[in-house]
C-alpha cells in the first residue's frame, strides 16, 4: 500500500476498529478461535482428519516396532521437527509482506506468553496481503508435510510426520483468529500495520468501501 501511517490516522476515510497489544495476543488468540465460524471450523477439520491419520498410523506400528523406538519417532515428531519449523514458518510470513511492499519487517519473540511474531513496522497492508501472511506458512508447510507423507515409505517417519503436521497444525492458531478477525469482518476493507516499537497492532477499516455498498 502507498498509504503513509501519519495519512490513515489523520483521515476521515479510515475508521479505527482495534488497536491490539502484544500483551494481549493471547486472550485475542482464544477469544476468536472459539468462535463457530467457517474458517474456526474448517481448522477443527483439518485438525480431526489428521488426527484419524494418526491414529491409523499408530495401529499401523503396533507389535510391529519396540515401545521405544516408537517413542523416539514420537518425540522427533512432537518435539523436534515443529521447534525446527519456527524459523521457517517466519520466514513465510516475510513473503506476502514483501511481495506486498512492506519492507520495515520485524521479527521477534514474546517469550512471556510463548509466541513468535513477524510485523511489519508501520507499513500499512490491505486486506489480501495480511490474510496472505496469515495463511501462507500453514499453506505450504501443510502441503510439504501431507507430500512427504505419501512419499515415504516408513511408517515410523510417516508417524513422526503426522505428529509434526497436527503440531504445526495448532501452532497457527494465532494465525487462524487473525484470518477469523477478518472473516468476522469481511464486509469491512481492514487497513493494518504495526508499531514494533510500542508493541501494538493497529486495525483501521477504510470507510469508502461503506459508502460505496451504500450506493447501490
Amino acid at each position: 500500500m502507498n498509504n503513509k501511517v501519519e495519512n490513515i490516522i489523520k483521515n476521515d476515510r479510515y475508521r479505527h476498529l482495534l488497536t491490539l497489544s502484544y500483551d494481549d495476543i493471547v486472550p485475542f488468540v482464544f477469544e476468536y478461535i472459539k468462535k463457530h465460524t467457517f474458517p474456526i471450523i474448517s481448522a477443527w477439520t483439518f485438525l480431526l482428519a489428521i488426527l484419524i491419520l494418526m491414529a491409523d498410523a499408530r495401529f499401523a506400528l503396533a507389535g510391529e516396532y519396540r515401545f521405544l523406538v516408537i517413542f523416539t519417532h514420537s518425540i522427533i515428531g512432537l518435539i523436534i521437527f515443529p521447534i525446527l519449523l519456527v524459523i521457517p514458518h517466519e520466514l513465510l510470513h516475510i513473503i506476502p509482506y514483501f511481495l506486498g511492499g512492506a519492507r520495515n519487517i520485524r521479527v521477534g519473540a514474546d517469550w512471556k506468553q510463548y509466541y513468535f511474531y513477524v510485523t511489519s513496522h508501520l507499513s500499512p497492508v490491505g486486506p489480501v496481503i495480511y490474510i496472505a501472511v496469515a495463511l501462507t506458512p500453514f499453506l505450504l508447510i501443510s502441503a510439504s508435510l501431507i507430500y512427504l507423507v505419501f512419499i515415504i515409505q516408513s511408517p515410523l517417519w510417516i508417524w513422526s510426520l503426522l505428529c509434526t503436521l497436527f503440531m504445526h497444525t495448532t501452532m497457527c492458531a494465532g494465525d487462524f483468529a487473525l484470518i477469523n478477525f477478518y472473516w468476522i469482518n469481511r464486509d469491512k476493507r481492514i487497513i493494518t500495520w504495526d508499531d514494533a516499537d510500542r508493541k501494538e497492532a493497529y486495525f483501521y477499516e477504510d470507510t469508502r468501501k461503506a459508502e460505496m455498498r451504500g450506493e447501490r
